[in-house]
């Protein structure tokens, strides 16, 4: 079995000019073990829910903050916007692009090569293979969305092809969201839901075919939502095909990322926030206010009250003194604590914008909006208040202030408290809620709240020439420059 694993997947990553068309380039012969197809799938499911999960600035991870999640008590850079001179797009980058990307495609090196076990039916084994390609193929499609989503224009077409091409060019983002959408057909397609796929390494779904094929329609659901403003016919037919074919709209069928309750398999949070023995964080007052207005009982679940049973977040933006403050709550602060990829009430919300385009997904953006709340609650442990909340006329789809966008846009800001990229996201496609930059914020945010990341240093000094070229097509790398599926 060749050992080749694709920790590095280009030349900025790679940090070389070697180019090598030796089939065996890539080969370890003093390795001392093969790594499986479905260790190399752990690790990339690993490594991209730690990227989405961690509060952790110095691991890249700045997406609690983009929405306003967390105030720091100290270290302000990261919540004024100083991202260059931090490289947390480098970070962001290398870990999609290197580990995430570059383990999944090893995987899909690796299967083929797979031996049938004794015994085993070669029909059944090959229809198993075929599934676990698909699935890997559509965990790869949702890594690339988020790639897009981060930078917008990116390196697609010449990724994976060290031997041919070390200099990547940055494909248009709008033209891969149509090539994604094309990759999941053809894995959706390749699903057989009456056979297994992996017994070992899927901690997702644990090889559930079936519910990999709620996750990819769901995908599809996802990327036609960011698709409304942009390219409405295509976003129509997207979430329509996806819809139909079955979505995640029960928490039963969540991609949940089950963490262990030891080292080094716990969850991020915990790691930041109680094993560090640091105290940098405290929940912001942008969502503790907001939910204080609605009295929304999630509060007891996303903070702790203080001594006198109220909410109080820090200043975004600014120091807050620790102790003066209401703290992530211990729910989300536990070793084994589970992280969402992909959750009933974010699949809910999505139709709820789909059916206020008139797009045909089977029921009202009212009775989704319903949906999407009740799934939150319901996740968080108090379900048996939504009912009541949903009465509030601030809250009521009848009666809550704002268009339907904008009725949507707040709860689903609110209900991404533990899903920071996705919550990012909603922001940039709904323009709402109307986060305001910090007064103090960098220059290099030009006095707004992010709309995308800028690009790699490596980026600017290996591969300068697609660089140049690739920020030009958005114009410019900046922090303010909208990506392609959010509409000024």
């Amino acid at each position: 079995m060749k050992k080749i694993i694709y920790s590095i997947a280009f030349l900025s990553l790679l940090m070389t000019s070697c180019v090598n068309d030796d089939l065996n380039y890539n080969d370890n012969k003093d390795a001392a073990y093969d790594v499986p197809a479905a260790t190399l799938f752990a690790n990339s499911q690993k490594a991209l829910t730690d990227q989405l999960t961690s509060p952790s600035v110095n691991e890249g991870s700045i997406f609690r903050y983009f929405p306003q999640y967390l105030a720091a008590t100290q270290y302000t850079t990261e919540s004024r916007y100083r991202i260059s001179s931090r490289a947390i797009a480098d970070r962001q980058w290398r870990i999609l692009y290197a580990t995430v990307l570059g383990g999944l495609e090893s995987t899909k090196e690796l299967i083929p090569s797979e031996i049938i076990p004794t015994g085993y039916s070669p029909e059944a084994f090959a229809i198993e293979q075929k599934n676990k390609l698909a699935i890997v193929e559509i965990f790869e499609v949702y890594t690339f969305q988020i790639i897009v989503d981060s930078f917008g224009n990116v390196p697609y077409t010449d990724t994976f092809q060290p031997s041919t091409n070390v200099l990547p060019k940055y494909d248009d983002a709008a033209t891969i969201y149509t090539k994604l959408i094309a990759r999941l057909d053809a894995a959706i397609a390749n699903l057989d839901t009456s056979n297994a796929s992996f017994k070992t390494g899927d901690i997702l779904y644990k090889g559930d075919v079936a519910k990999w094929k709620l996750f990819a329609n769901s995908l599809k659901v996802k990327i036609g939502v960011n698709l409304i403003d942009t390219n409405p016919s295509l976003a129509k037919t997207t979430i329509e095909s996806g819809f139909n074919g079955g979505v995640i709209t029960a928490n039963t069928d969540n991609a949940s990322f089950n963490y262990a309750s030891f080292a080094p398999n716990y969850n991020p949070i915990y790691e930041n926030l109680v094993a560090s023995k640091r105290n940098d964080f405290v929940p912001a007052a942008t969502i503790v206010n907001a939910m204080n207005t609605l009295s929304d009982p999630r509060r007891t679940k996303y903070f702790t009250a203080l001594d006198n049973g109220s909410y109080v977040g820090g200043k975004y933006g600014y120091t807050n003194t620790y102790t003066n403050f209401s703290h992530v709550n211990p729910i989300l602060t536990a070793p084994d604590f589970p992280s969402l990829l992909m959750e009933a009430s974010e699949v809910n919300f999505y139709l709820a914008e789909a059916a206020s385009q008139g797009f045909s997904v089977g029921n009202t953006a009212a009775y989704y909006y319903n949906q999407a709340i009740t799934a939150s609650f319901e996740n968080w442990g108090v379900k048996d208040q939504a009912a009541a909340y949903l009465l509030d006329p601030n809250v009521s789809f009848a009666t809550a202030p704002g268009t339907d966008k904008q009725k949507i846009a707040n709860q689903e800001w609110i209900a991404f408290y533990n899903r920071g990229f996705e919550a990012w996201t909603a922001y940039r496609r709904l323009d709402f809620p109307a986060l305001v930059a910090p007064a103090n914020a960098y220059s290099e945010a030009e006095g707004e709240v992010p709309k995308r990341l800028t690009y790699p240093i490596n980026e600017q000094t290996v591969n300068g020439d697609n660089w140049i070229a690739g920020s030009a097509a958005i114009g410019g790398d900046k922090l303010k420059n909208h990506i392609f599926w959010d509409k000024f």
